[in-house]
């Protein structure tokens, strides 16, 4: 019986000729690559050149140098401006008003020898100064012409004198001048005449005065006043109407 057992249990049986088998392996190097290309390099580092942390000292003081400027420039326009201010309140300027009265012509004639034309004017102006607190001189220096068109007839001044508040001051100014080739503008006025029944004529006064504010004098400015007037006739001897005038003011510093 324990023999039969024997033989009906199963064995083993070895393959001596099958090679033996061993588990599959990683390569340390990957495929394409050799052994050098794995070595390690130390880290590269880029260098700087050293960095000034502070501005230089002569930076520094001309930017306080152009703050102090701007802070200085701006103070002084904020006290003038509060300066001007004050002033317009306390004295409340008003600007001076100028009309043309009269013109009177004493001699317009053409000289025809040499073909000048001789011109002697006589204009009544009239000066308002309709300020309370201020008053003007006016000073030497002035001048005042007459023209037509882009031709000056004569030329004059105004005299120095000083105009209080609230005054009125009535001027008689003389203005003589000679035209050269005068006989086209003479034939031109005349052509003027017969056509529109009147005569344009311009008159421009440039002036230097000095403002005074209650005891204070200015400084000394210039204005200028330009007139447009408009005649029945350009002729010495006679009745000169003024069909039209108006002037405008105009301060220069």
């Amino acid at each position: 019986m324990s023999s039969m057992a024997d033989q009906q249990r199963i064995h083993p049986v070895l393959d001596v000729e099958a090679p033996p088998q061993t588990s599959p392996t990683v390569p340390l190097v990957p495929q394409g690559t050799s052994k050098s290309d794995d070595q390690s390099y130390p880290p590269f580092h880029r260098t700087y050149p050293p960095m000034n942390s502070k501005p230089p000292k002569k930076r520094i003081r001309c930017c306080k140098c152009l703050c102090w400027t701007l802070s200085l420039l701006l103070l002084l326009i904020l006290i003038l401006g509060i300066t001007v201010g004050i002033l317009f309140l306390v004295f409340r300027p008003k600007l001076p008003k100028y009309s043309i009265d009269r013109l009177q012509i004493s001699q317009f004639d053409l000289n025809s020898m040499d073909s000048t034309l001789s011109a002697t004017f006589n204009v009544t102006i009239t000066a308002r100064n309709p300020n309370e607190r201020i008053g003007i001189y006016y000073e030497g220096g002035s001048h005042l012409s007459a023209w037509y068109t882009e031709t000056k007839l004569c030329q004059g001044s105004m005299p120095k004198f000083y105009q209080g508040h609230r005054n009125t001051t009535v001027l008689v100014l003389p203005l003589s001048g000679q035209i050269q080739n005068g006989t086209g503008l003479i034939m031109a006025v005349q052509e003027q005449q017969q056509r529109t029944g009147n005569i344009p004529l311009r008159l421009r006064v440039s002036q230097p005065v000095r403002v005074k504010l209650g005891k204070l004098k200015l400084m000394k400015v210039k204005f200028s006043v330009r007139c447009g007037l408009v005649v029945d006739a350009l002729s010495a001897n006679n009745a000169i109407t003024i069909q039209s005038s108006s002037c405008k003011f105009r301060l220069r510093l």
